[in-house]
């Protein structure tokens, strides 16, 4: 199933891309000459597209590219206006972009998209097979995905009952979340679900996502996407109590992310559909890798295979130049960075606050730029780069520059 007309996108992206969520990192504006004229930012034209975890702010890094965010639209899977103090560290955003500087690794945005994959009360949680889940939905804790601060211990800081939100990788080859973040919901009106439609019924408009039976019923004829069959990626919003054993569907919208065409794209996610390694499937998103470079080798490019492939966007697929595979990275390979002003320093614990993460700053292997350990203080505007914890809620500074 693919998309063919910007219109469609735009929906599926809009209104109907992954539901990512509300609790990162607060994006600084500026943080580059890309795209600027005497210190003011222009406007980009939308020739790229990049659609990844955040991994940094100042402004937004995503798939290794620092995004000018100064003057992009910020806007929630509803299409909702937001800003970019809604983004925060390992949300999953598609970001419309101008032409990327490689040599500099920059562009600027003109719109970034974030939404989540699910939210919805926990269930079972298995620390050894490091899953828990979510409305029914498996979701794989991996070591580079993010906990709010508030969890502290990470996946051991969960309890059933409690309601998260979930933002990350659709994998429905495994039947599964592969989760980039995953933050607290306390009080939440609504609950949301992304996935692939199972035992549809259009008598009784009903239809499973992963065992969990969901009731369309109440929702007005054109409120429902057209030819809704089996297999198709949708996006659903929830009543927070079942009927009959039913969740009842408040919204449904197509669930796809798809690029327009004649774009430079960088798209991270599982492959859902295998023919070969130079022939697969991202979420709907064909991806023709004959002519490309594979880093980390072919063997690991199978179905279910967390990839980010490099390329250019022509009728609909995706040209790769480049395919590398997500599961041989490990956080200290893709360092994490955040560039803000300094609060909640304790000299004690040696940690402060930098948009909305705590940083720890006690290692013994931190290198100081224009300044030392002394030089810390609240109001104090660094760049840091470091790590995830071991508990993934808090970040190790290996470097930190005095600005």
């Amino acid at each position: 199933m693919k998309l063919t007309h910007s219109a469609d996108w735009r929906l599926a992206l809009a209104a109907g891309a992954s539901f990512c969520a509300t609790a990162l990192l607060v994006a600084c504006g500026g943080g580059g000459d890309a795209g600027t004229t005497n210190g003011t930012v222009t406007p980009a034209a939308s020739v790229s597209y990049s659609q990844g975890a955040i991994t940094g702010f100042g402004s937004v890094f995503v798939n290794g590219v620092r995004f000018d965010d100064s003057a992009a639209t910020v806007s929630d899977d509803d299409g909702n206006p937001s800003s970019s103090t809604a983004l925060k560290l390992g949300m999953m955003v598609q970001v419309d972009a101008g032409a990327v500087d490689n040599a500099a690794s920059s562009a600027v945005a003109a719109a970034i998209r974030w939404g989540s994959e699910v939210v919805g009360p926990v269930g079972t949680i298995d620390t050894a097979a490091s899953t828990v889940q979510v409305l029914g939905q498996t979701v794989l804790v991996t070591t580079s995905t993010v906990f709010d601060t508030t969890l502290a211990g990470g996946l051991s800081a969960l309890t059933a009952g409690a309601v998260v939100e979930v933002h990350g990788i659709l994998d429905t080859a495994n039947s599964r979340i592969v989760a980039t973040r995953i933050e607290p919901r306390t009080g939440a009106t609504a609950y949301k679900i992304r996935g692939a439609i199972a035992a549809l019924d259009t008598t009784a408009k009903t239809f499973t996502i992963n065992g969990q039976l969901i009731s369309y019923a109440s929702l007005p004829s054109g409120n429902v996407p057209p030819g809704l069959t089996n297999g198709q990626i949708v996006r659903v919003r929830l009543q927070t109590t079942q009927v009959s054993g039913a969740w009842v569907a408040t919204a449904l919208r197509g669930g796809l992310r798809v690029p327009d065409s004649n774009r430079e794209a960088e798209v991270e996610g599982a492959i859902t559909v295998f023919t070969s390694a130079t022939d697969f499937e991202i979420s709907g998103l064909k991806v023709n890798a004959t002519n490309a470079s594979f880093p980390d080798g072919q063997a690991g490019v199978v179905l279910g295979a967390r990839v980010e492939v490099h390329g250019t966007v022509s009728n609909g697929v995706l040209l790769a130049t480049k395919v590398e595979i997500e599961e041989r990275r490990t956080p200290e390979q893709r360092p994490l960075e955040l560039r803000g002003t300094m609060g909640n320093l304790n000299t004690t614990d040696k940690t402060f606050a930098l948009r909305g993460m705590t940083v720890w700053y006690g290692g013994t292997s931190v290198t100081y730029i224009n300044g030392t350990e002394a030089t810390l203080a609240n109001n104090a505007r660094v760049e840091i780069k470091g790590v995830l914890s071991t508990d993934r809620t808090r970040i190790e500074a290996r470097r930190i520059e005095f600005k």
